[in-house]
Parts: C-alpha cells; sequence; structure tokens
C-alpha cells in the first residue's frame, strides 16, 4: 500500500538541530506548561491505519445532544437553521478574502454591509463595523479608543471587577504597551456592580465598561445610572452585551452608550471548540468616535453609472494605509462567522429575536428554580443563560459525579474569584430541555 501519511517523528531532533533547538519544550518555552501535548503517532503506519487511530481517538468526544451541557460562561449551544451553513459554504463567501477590489466583491461587501445593518438595530448604534475577533478583543479595542479619544491624557479605563476572567486577560495584554491603568470595580452584595465604589474610581477615567448579563449571569440593574456616572466624569460608556438578549431588554444604545461591544458568533454559528468568533464593535454618529474606530467599514454608495454599490470605506484608519499609524492592527479577521450571523439574524427577524430571548429566560428562570433546590445562590436577581450556584462539597467532585451520569455541569469559578468559594456556573439556552436540568437536579441530589 503506497504511504501518502509520512511521519517527520524520526527527523525531530534534526529539525530543532537546525533551528538551534535541544528539545519541543524548548521550542516552545513561551506556551505554558501543561498546554503542549505531542500525538506521538506510531511510525511506518498507512495512512489508513492512521485515520482509523486517530477516529479511535476522536469517538471519545461527545456532543451536546450526546452528553447535556450546563458549561456555558461565555460559549453556548444555541439552534442554528440548517440553511445557514448552506449558505455560508457557497465559494462566494466561503474562499472571499479582503475585498480591497470592490468591483469583484459586490457580494460579500453587501454581506457585510446587511451585517453592520443588522447589528446597528439590535444594539441601537448607527455606525457598526465589520466585526472584529470576538468580544474581548472588542472590548479591549475599545479601551484603547476610550484613550485615544482623550489625546492619551487619560489612560485608566474602569471595569467591574465580575467581568469575564477571559476578557480581561486579553484587556490587560492590549492595555499593557500603550500604558492603560485597568481600574475593577467591586460587586454589591446582589452581584451587582457597586456604584459607590464607581464614584470613587472613576476620576480621569477615559472609559467606563459593563457587561450585559455580566459574568454571574445577572441582568445588571442600574447600567443607566452606570452610564450618567461616567458621562458627569467624562468617560467614554462602554457597554458589552450578549445580541440574544437584545429582543427583550433595551438597547444599550438607548442606555446612554457610547461604544457597545459584544459577540456576534452566538447568532449562525457553533459552539467550535470557542471559536472562531466575531466581536461586535458599534459606536454613536460622532465623527471623532468613527475616525478613531477599529477594523473595517463597510459602506453603500453609486458607481460611475448611478447604480447602487458597496465599498470600503474610512480605510485611512485602517493598518493597510496607515500601517504604525492605524486605530487597530486588525485586518483580515473572521468575516464568514459575521456572514453567518447576520443570516441567522435576518431569519429571525424581529419578532424571532424577541421570541429567541423569552425562550432562553424561560429555560434560565427554571434552571434556577431547580438549582435552588439543591445549592445555594449567592445572589438573586433575573439571570440571562447564567446562573451562580455555591456548593458546601468540592465542586471538582460534584463535577466527576454528573460526568459519571453523562452530564456535564457547570464552569468552576473558584480558581478567578476565590472569595465565593465552591461556585460554579450552570448555563441554559433556548436548546436546553426539560428532562436535562431534572436529570441534572437528580445527579446532584445524590452528590451534594
Amino acid at each position: 500500500m503506497a504511504k501518502h501519511y509520512i511521519p517527520n517523528s524520526a527527523h525531530k531532533e534534526e529539525m530543532l538541530k537546525e533551528i538551534g533547538f535541544s528539545s519541543i519544550e524548548e521550542l516552545f518555552a513561551d506556551v505554558p506548561k501543561g498546554f503542549i501535548k505531542e500525538l506521538n503517532l506510531p511510525e511506518g503506519k498507512s495512512e489508513y491505519e492512521v485515520f482509523l487511530e486517530m477516529n479511535e481517538i476522536l469517538e471519545r468526544n461527545k456532543t451536546v445532544l450526546e452528553m447535556p451541557s450546563f458549561l456555558g460562561a461565555g460559549t453556548y449551544f444555541h439552534y442554528i437553521p440548517a440553511h445557514v451553513k448552506y449558505l455560508i459554504e457557497r465559494s462566494e463567501f466561503l474562499t472571499s478574502y479582503t475585498p480591497y477590489q470592490a468591483e469583484i466583491s459586490q457580494g460579500m461587501l453587501q454581506a457585510l454591509f446587511e451585517y453592520q445593518s443588522l447589528i446597528a438595530e439590535l444594539v441601537g448604534l448607527p455606525v457598526v463595523n465589520a466585526s472584529m475577533y470576538d468580544w474581548g478583543s472588542a472590548m479591549a479595542e475599545a479601551a484603547l479608543m476610550t484613550v485615544r479619544l482623550h489625546r492619551g491624557k487619560r489612560k485608566k479605563f474602569v471595569v467591574p471587577k465580575h467581568t469575564h476572567p477571559e476578557r480581561m486577560q486579553v484587556l490587560k495584554t492590549y492595555g499593557k504597551g500603550p500604558g492603560v491603568e485597568i481600574v475593577t470595580v467591586n460587586w454589591n452584595e446582589r452581584g451587582q456592580i457597586d456604584l459607590e465604589d464607581l464614584k470613587e474610581k472613576v476620576k480621569d477615567a477615559a472609559g467606563v465598561y459593563i457587561e450585559m448579563p455580566n459574568f454571574f449571569g445577572l441582568l445588571e440593574e442600574e447600567i443607566q445610572a452606570v452610564g450618567e456616572i461616567a458621562h458627569d466624569a467624562g468617560a467614554y460608556f462602554v457597554v458589552g452585551v450578549d445580541p440574544t438578549l437584545l429582543g427583550i431588554v433595551e438597547a444599550p444604545g438607548e442606555l446612554g452608550a457610547d461604544i457597545v461591544v459584544g459577540e456576534a458568533s452566538y447568532f449562525g454559528n457553533p459552539m467550535n471548540f470557542g471559536g472562531p468568533r466575531a466581536g461586535i464593535f458599534a459606536v454613536r454618529n460622532d465623527p471623532k468616535l468613527i475616525r478613531q474606530m477599529p477594523g473595517r467599514l463597510i459602506g453603500m454608495t453609486k458607481d460611475a453609472e448611478g447604480k447602487r454599490a458597496f465599498v470600503m470605506t474610512l480605510q485611512t484608519r485602517e493598518q493597510h494605509i496607515r500601517r504604525a499609524k492605524a486605530t487597530s492592527n486588525i485586518c483580515s479577521n473572521e468575516a464568514l462567522v459575521a456572514v453567518a450571523a447576520a443570516i441567522h439574524i435576518a431569519t429571525l427577524g424581529p419578532r424571532g429575536i424577541r421570541e429567541l430571548g423569552e425562550v432562553i429566560l424561560k429555560n434560565t428562570t427554571y434552571l434556577k428554580k431547580r438549582l435552588k433546590e439543591v445549592a445555594e445562590l449567592p445572589f438573586d436577581g433575573v439571570n440571562f443563560k447564567d446562573v451562580l450556584v455555591r456548593f458546601e462539597k468540592p465542586y471538582k467532585e460534584i463535577h466527576e459525579h454528573l460526568l459519571s451520569k453523562n452530564i456535564h455541569g457547570g464552569y468552576y469559578v473558584k480558581p478567578h474569584f476565590p472569595e465565593l468559594g465552591e461556585a460554579a456556573l450552570f448555563a441554559a439556552t433556548e436548546t436546553t430541555r426539560k428532562e436535562w436540568v431534572d436529570a441534572l437536579i437528580e445527579a446532584l441530589r445524590e452528590v451534594v
């Protein structure tokens, strides 16, 4: 049999020596330990034999339909209509690259223009870019943008302490070089942002950030007040939002937000082991803000014959024109994810998006009600998707028991917030079935 698969492990030491390293560990020394795992596939096997071995490994994975999952905290199982995948697999979208040549890219340009228009309606702000990498990068870019808008005279960016930990890591990475000072605001006894603490820390801030919902899954009740405090201090108000919520609450633009960021991939995209994604970035119709926006802007105009046409506009903000002086170093990103989101949003329409939010809220409420029977809820309020619960026993033991019952439990939050004790976030979406929740509670009764 012809061996199309050619393992390189026999040549590994030779290749490492050629580039000046003695081991794989030395080559990837900047990657934290525990994140590098070599497959060490056996040599001398045919491509088909390797395929069978890899297939055995892959069979250990289970889908959320085979193992109900309550693991949320930013990645959720949403249902995607079948036609979304079919449409984005068309070669016009799937193989499209950056539409620098507008005359041959009208289809992709219009799709991105429609994405921008749909997101603008959802978030309540008129100017939206063609997407960022994800929510975290959009949030970090917003922080840098608020500093630029103050011409570097203010470098403080104020965020709730209970901001999503991974987004906080991205913010710290982006802010390190420009010297952005990240200041955190405590939560109060109800798991909401502490307004009094915010008032003490907002002085000389470039921007103030808040999330809808917050990391604990709670809808912040004083978003408008947070915006007023920010504006009174001369800071820009940035709101991060889960867009699947926006059919049942006021849009952040209507609550005073200057900049809105969020995660567009909750529409039209599977979980994909956490990525790729598409970050929402929207601003008020203010030339100062628009000029400082990161990412691409797609505009509608007329061609030489007076026909409707779509183009990349305000490109002088961008890296391919301004290089180091650009507003951001983002260039190509996962625009296909944004197109998928646009198709899904357009499919749902206003009524569908409202109904989606209502079903998620209903399922979250049922999950919360049942969890109260077996665990403590540190905070009360209105939850959307995620519910924070605390146990007396170590959560690792509880999680292992749930796995043995073919249930994937919640997201362990103690490593990020040790003051919360043995706490975890359990999530529900429109896909969560009542029998899954009931099975979860029965399994928890056996161990707590």
